[in-house]
């Protein structure tokens, strides 16, 4: 193996023994964090799911499949992120549908009003499909859109929206969604406007292992141009109420595995999170002996993945985050947004 993993030696690590996998992640994780394991104090808000797009893979938007559209107003976004500051979160994460109705304005003024009232609140706002999205809705450029949000209190930008990057398979399930190129495009913009994101891939539905690999391929190039990305956060499809058909799911193996090759292919990406929502807080557990240094964190309500069947849809109470951990064998670490420690 070179200094630095190719493609196709990334791609053969799929057939090697799981545990042997396992302890070169491991290896790298624990030269990084030892034994600590990352998570926050946050709320997911979805506020609204309806959309113009009709994603295969979505169980989250008005649909046939969801047939309950909803928008919330700006107060009782406001309600729900007061009663949750009273809570001790440090992070509010807003991310929803492609709704046209609802307008650059209404985001914008959320995000201000959210900053007005709870300065020290870090805002994670707006995925690169969304910005996609309003770009496209109003006739302005990425650029636009990215600095607007700087202007009215976003603060990082969340990684969805990525699924899996090959055009062939995002035609399939995500067809009119943002495309590969301007996601990783309105990454760099954000990165270079001097803020930080986040990075996903959605991955255990039509996609093979080499699309995956193409994918970290792809985040681990422009992290070599930015260094934007905080974290790699590897989806596990939901399989629940949505148009894909899927016959063949996942394996726990096949998902630890890529948890694993993430680690080893994307070595200027610091942390790897298993985001215990798509991949059950069980397995996320398990993935920290993969190469896994993060969980996300506490949530309190998660309305996207639950749709489709992940058992998320009320969060989790930190007290029993922590223990999970602990009881795992790993140093439970509770951080801020950008991943500084909070003692």
């Amino acid at each position: 193996m070179s200094s630095r993993i190719n493609f196709q030696e990334a791609l053969e690590l799929y057939d090697m023994d799981l545990l042997e996998l396992g302890k070169i992640a491991s290896k790298i994780r624990e030269e990084k964090f030892g034994r600590k394991t990352y998570y926050n104090i946050n709320r997911h808000i979805n506020p609204t799911n309806i959309c113009k797009d009709v994603c295969q893979f979505c169980a989250y938007s008005s649909s046939r499949k969801n047939p309950n559209p909803y928008t919330m107003s700006h107060e009782e976004i406001l309600d729900i992120v007061q009663n949750s500051v009273k809570n001790g979160i440090k992070e509010v994460h807003i991310v929803s549908a492609h709704n046209p109705d609802a307008g650059l304005k209404w985001y914008l003024e959320i995000f201000s009003k959210i900053k007005q009232q709870f300065p020290n609140l870090h805002v994670k706002a707006l995925t690169a499909a969304e910005i996609n999205f309003l770009a496209n809705q109003h006739n302005l450029t990425h650029q636009d859109i990215i600095d607007k949000m700087v202007e009215f209190g976003v603060d990082s930008m969340p990684g969805g929206g990525a699924e899996i990057f090959d055009e062939g398979i995002r035609k399939k399930i995500c067809g009119g969604k943002v495309s590969s190129k301007d996601w990783l495009k309105i990454h760099k913009l954000w990165h270079n406007s001097g803020h930080k994101s986040n990075a996903t891939m959605l991955f255990g539905h039509i996609e093979k292992r080499e699309h995956r690999i193409d994918h970290m391929f792809r985040l681990r190039d422009l992290q070599d141009q930015t260094g934007g990305f905080n974290a790699f956060i590897p989806l596990v499809y939901q399989r629940e109420n949505n148009y894909l058909k899927v016959q063949d799911y996942l394996t726990a193996q096949e998902i630890l595995k890529t948890f694993a090759i993430s680690r080893i292919v994307l070595d200027n990406i610091p942390n790897i999170k298993a985001y215990w929502v798509t991949s059950t807080i069980k397995l996320a557990l398990i993935a920290q002996e993969f190469g896994a240094n993060d969980l996300d964190g506490t949530i309190e309500k998660e309305s996207i993945n639950s749709a489709a069947g992940a058992k998320s849809a009320n969060g989790m109470k930190q007290s029993e985050f922590i223990e999970l951990i602990k009881n795992s064998n790993f140093e439970p670490i509770q951080r801020d947004s950008l991943y500084n420690e909070i003692i």
